[in-house]
């Protein structure tokens, strides 16, 4: 057997623990293992007889990379090669299908199978290769752990470990100067990642998606603390949040193959904060910073189970299917039954209801 790895999409910390994983398991039964580079982009780069498209990778090429962050192989959310983008005669950028290139360079380098690893949307092009006739075994990936079916995905408890550590640093300098902080984190259009490090870090506002604000409720929370002497407070919201009959705040629209890229509601938020409730608020946003350092325990574990889970799903022959963490195992479900479903937060989950119980206001 010969297989490929992809990474695509957003980086995480795991990715380089997964690809290890293959590559190990894989050894261990005699298979070959091969990295694409940058997404799906370096299969089209040998299909156009670029050098550097697959990478050859054995047990020497993945020693001592569990612990790094990012991914060996690069990576990209711009390689959607059923809507390649290219330049036209006229200087325009246009949108062309390249999967046929795609599928005939993976059957010229004599390829058995392809692991890809990715969110919603590299899952989703896994997929349709699949329809295409490549043997494909998915793994989630996202720090937003968005992805159904599954538990969690490998990246989030890193990514919220590293939002809370940063909310414990905040609350020092707010409380000194007698602050209110927004601190906007990432999540796109599910309110994981700010919820569970809002929570784990002691904010009193938690804004998500899932629950469209009420400026005033949130002021009324900060106001109520006032009066209690706490002088202080910390607003943590969601880049996908957004008030009541309003809309997302976007840093840019979708274009030439990019997804739209979501952003600057924690300016907005402290800008009307501070005007309706007096208060001095600076808004901070954690950004890619929530992507990058050493997983946790956790995601290492849970990567490394993933990468093993994808060679035993193509040792079985089980092709067209999405590994997953359903605690305490770690098995597979089809790729259909996953993709272009995203999982929120669920309003009557355990977690909502334990943040209210704390009196934390989630500006509803």
């Amino acid at each position: 057997m010969r297989i490929a790895i992809s990474t695509g999409g957003g980086d995480a910390p795991g990715l380089n623990a997964v690809i290890r994983a293959v590559v190990l398991s894989a050894h261990q039964r005699g298979w070959e293992t091969f990295g694409i580079s940058r997404g799906y982009d370096g299969l089209l780069r040998a299909a156009d007889d670029q050098a550097g498209g697959l990478i050859p990778l054995g047990p020497d090429a993945v020693r001592g990379i569990t612990h790094l962050g990012g991914t060996i192989l690069g990576t990209t959310n711009r390689g959607n090669p059923f809507r390649w983008t290219t330049t036209g005669d006229d200087g325009s950028v246009i949108e062309v299908d390249r999967s046929a290139d795609l599928v005939e360079s993976f059957r010229a380098h004599r390829l058995d199978a392809l692991v890809a690893i990715g969110g919603d949307g590299s899952l989703g092009i896994a997929h349709e290769l699949f329809t295409k006739g490549i043997p494909v075994v998915g793994v989630p990936k996202t720090i937003d752990n968005d992805v159904s079916g599954t538990e969690s995905t490998f990246g989030f408890d890193t990514a919220v470990a590293t939002a809370t550590d940063a909310l414990d640093k905040i609350h020092t300098t707010a409380e000194s100067h007698d602050r209110v902080f927004v601190v906007e984190l990432m999540g796109r259009y599910a309110g994981w990642i700010a919820l569970h490090s809002g929570l784990s870090g002691s904010a009193d506002v938690i804004l998500i998606p899932e629950i469209p604000y009420d400026i005033e409720k949130v002021c009324e929370k900060i106001l109520e603390r006032e009066r209690r002497g706490r002088r202080f407070s910390i607003v943590v919201v969601a880049e996908g949040a957004c008030p009541k009959g309003g809309r997302i705040v976007l840093r840019e629209t979708a274009h030439d193959g990019r997804a739209e890229r979501l952003g600057g509601i924690a300016e907005e938020v402290a800008r009307i904060i501070g005007t309706l409730t007096g208060k001095e608020t600076r808004s901070l946003v954690l950004g890619h910073l929530q992507r990058g350092g050493s997983p946790t325990t956790f995601d290492r574990l849970l990567a490394l189970r993933f990468g093993s889970g994808a060679v035993r799903a193509i040792a079985a022959g089980d092709f067209g299917s999405c590994i997953v963490y359903t605690p305490p195992t770690v098995g597979r479900v089809p790729l259909l039954d996953i993709i272009g479903k995203p999982k929120l937060v669920p309003l009557d989950s355990g977690i909502i209801l334990t943040a209210r119980n704390l009196g934390i206001s989630l500006g509803d």
